[in-house]
């Protein structure tokens, strides 16, 4: 193992002396715990977990892009690698990832592979490439490993209206991953494998109600910008038989025009 890696580490009401050993996290972490519709206090506490220092936030509120950007800011290793509390890593995980970056030296960030559970499958990389504005929002953070400095320095963070937690309902590792290729960040994929996602529930997938139409228009103005309604129009028409069965083509795609509105207003604001 190596102690140029740290596992930044987002979780939602879990008792983090476990955590490293139900993830079998073999290097040092930085664990942010969301204490969400729970009793409790935000506190700081740093304790051994056999050969690993783990340093553990504990805080009163919500939004896995908070809990992600707050990792961030405490890391301090070269490395660093996104985690969740339902990710279980392989064995010998850590060498894997600090091999992978110095075999590529020009990579500022590598997206690895870990296998999701059956149904949440979007990626699985079968070749060493350059993601691209082509093929970068397939992936999700458990996939995302970078060289800290440099993200740093790109001044990248992870939005805080998107994903659990947030007011709207995912995305957030798709525009972050848009906002280091838009920052100059190299990124590449590997067939590097480090793990699987452990069975579980989706905490934000309820179905394809109103919300979800909206909310991926409001995506999708910060994704794509003036080409957001066209490439709304072909992913509604892409996937209508599943997607817009209950609704119809037209409907949902009036929520994701609403939805994508509603982007443009915030882009602006920002």
């Amino acid at each position: 193992m190596s102690g140029r890696l740290q596992i930044l580490v987002s979780s939602v009401n879990k008792d983090v002396h476990e955590l490293p050993d139900k993830m079998n996290i073999e290097t040092d972490a930085v664990i942010v715990n969301q204490l969400v519709g729970t009793k409790g206090e935000s506190k700081d506490e740093t304790f051994e977990a056999g050969t690993k220092m783990i340093r553990a936030f504990i805080r009163c509120e919500k939004g896995v892009g908070l809990s992600r950007n707050t990792a961030l800011s405490k890391a301090d290793s070269e490395l660093i690698h996104f985690g969740d509390d339902d990710i279980i890593y392989d064995k010998g995980y850590s060498d894997k990832i600090v091999k992978e970056f110095d075999d590529h030296p020009e990579a500022d960030m590598i997206l690895f592979n870990v296998k999701a559970q059956e149904g949440r499958e979007t990626y699985w990389n079968v070749d060493f490439a350059p993601v691209t504005w082509k093929n970068y929002g397939r992936y999700p953070a458990y996939a995302i490993a970078a060289r800290r400095e440099k993200l740093l320095e790109s001044g990248v963070k992870y939005s805080l209206l998107f994903g659990g937690g947030a007011p709207y309902m995912n995305g957030e590792d798709s525009l972050f991953l848009h906002d280091c290729l838009k920052a100059g960040l190299k990124i590449y994929r590997t067939t590097v494998a480090l793990g699987h996602e452990e069975a579980g529930k989706s905490t934000w997938f309820k179905g394809y109600t109103d919300k979800f139409f909206y909310d991926r228009g409001v995506l999708y103005a910060f994704l794509y910008g003036s080409l957001a309604d066209i490439l709304g129009f072909r992913f509604l028409f892409k996937y209508r038989k599943e997607m817009c069965a209950e609704k119809g083509l037209f409907k949902c795609f009036r929520l994701l025009s609403d939805g994508i509105g509603k982007g443009r207003e915030l882009k602006k604001a920002k």
